[in-house]
């Protein structure tokens, strides 16, 4: 009996092997961004710790102040950053994802009634609230999975993130549910650090124009130290402030661009519970950990609380003070907290199940509209 013969490598040129090499090439492009600031970084720590405060202050007082000042912002910007660059995004539950005959029943059947019973089916016992713009369930069929609520999936990555706020090339990572705090710090704690530097380094670059200092390269450095220093605070302030902004109104950068859409209307605040609870939400209930690069958001980044007084009434009910469970008995979904007074939303509309009922009234025989499949990224 003859033996098979084992497979041969694909060629050089094939094109299996030419798309491994790009990619590998494309991963390796990724972290430029992130070895420029790390170069900028070191630059920074050279010129200021040895050539402005070594070399150039003369007074001992003011070098022991500005030398433990300074490690103190280095260090938390540079535990922020790394925390941001090196935290993996997190992904949706096992809750989310179709089963195996779900996602055979979605390939086999056309699109019609029949796919939109198994998203009906596979998303009735999660804690999703939100549709795509056409009312549609939110479905990824590059990951087949039923996204969460302010899911996105990834083309960077890939990837499904849980409360995805952008892709961040300066950190070669999806900024998310699990590493969103930390790159509000980073983004905090390097507006310090150039603040710190730019306004110490003040007094030796306003001698440099006038001649008050030594010629030496020391001088160099002071100059372009201010110079970047005071580049970087620009970019940083307003940065920083704009996600501040967003994290006092609950969104993300994604949010902002295209509203969440319930299964009643647009809302722009649906998830805005009040600024200290939308605060809590990113730094945590406890106070000691929020300006520490260490995880204390609230949740599991999969539910979320609303200010909505009406679910949506093709999700399981949950009454009030009770926790909602899915299918799986290791997963525990949080309650959605309702907000006492009612929401904008429902103040000049009848509440969603009077709406589904006479929407679904008119429009006997046809297709409900809420459930068609509609991938959205």
């Amino acid at each position: 009996m003859r033996c098979g013969k084992m497979a041969a490598p694909p060629a050089a040129g094939a094109p299996g092997a030419w798309g491994g090499v790009r990619r590998r090439c494309q991963r390796l492009l990724y972290w430029v961004p992130v070895l420029f600031i790390s170069s900028i970084l070191c630059w920074s720590y050279y010129a200021y710790v040895t050539q402005l405060c070594l070399l150039t202050m003369t007074n001992i007082g003011e070098k022991v102040v500005c030398l433990v000042a300074y490690h103190i912002f280095f260090m938390l910007f540079v535990w922020s950053y790394w925390k941001t660059i090196f935290t993996l995004p997190m992904n949706p539950s096992k809750e989310f994802h179709l089963s195996y005959s779900d996602k055979e029943s979605l390939e086999r059947e056309p699109r019609g009634e029949s796919q939109q019973e198994v998203l009906r089916r596979a998303a009735k016992d999660l804690p999703i609230y939100t549709r795509t713009m056409s009312g549609a369930i939110r479905y990824c069929d590059r990951c087949h999975l039923v996204k969460p609520d302010r899911c996105h999936h990834c083309s960077v990555c890939d990837k499904c993130i849980l409360k995805m706020d952008h892709h961040c090339p300066w950190v070669n990572n999806c900024v998310g549910f699990s590493n969103y705090k930390f790159f509000l710090l980073f983004l905090a704690y390097s507006l310090l650090y150039c603040l710190f530097i730019a306004a110490t380094d003040l007094q030796y670059f306003i001698k440099f124009w006038t001649n008050g200092l030594p010629d030496t390269q020391a001088k160099f450095h002071i100059m372009f130290l201010f110079f970047a220093a005071a580049m970087f605070s620009v970019s940083l302030s307003s940065l920083f402030g704009y996600h501040c902004w967003l994290v006092s109104k609950n969104k993300s950068t994604l949010e902002v661009f295209r509203a969440p859409v319930f299964r009643h209307r647009t809302d722009k605040n649906g998830f805005s519970l009040g600024f200290s609870k939308n605060l809590r939400q990113v730094f945590g209930d406890e106070k000691k950990y929020w300006l520490v690069p260490v995880f204390s958001s609230l949740g599991d980044g999969c539910s979320f609380p609303t200010c909505l007084v009406n679910q949506d009434p093709e999700q399981a009910s949950t009454p009030g003070g009770l926790n909602s469970t899915s299918k799986s008995e290791n997963h525990l979904f949080p309650a959605k907290p309702l907000r006492d007074s009612q929401s904008h939303l429902l103040t000049d509309a009848p509440s969603w199940p009077e709406a589904a009922a006479k929407a679904d009234k008119g429009k006997v025989g046809m297709s409900n509209p809420a459930l068609t499949m509609e991938n959205e990224t």
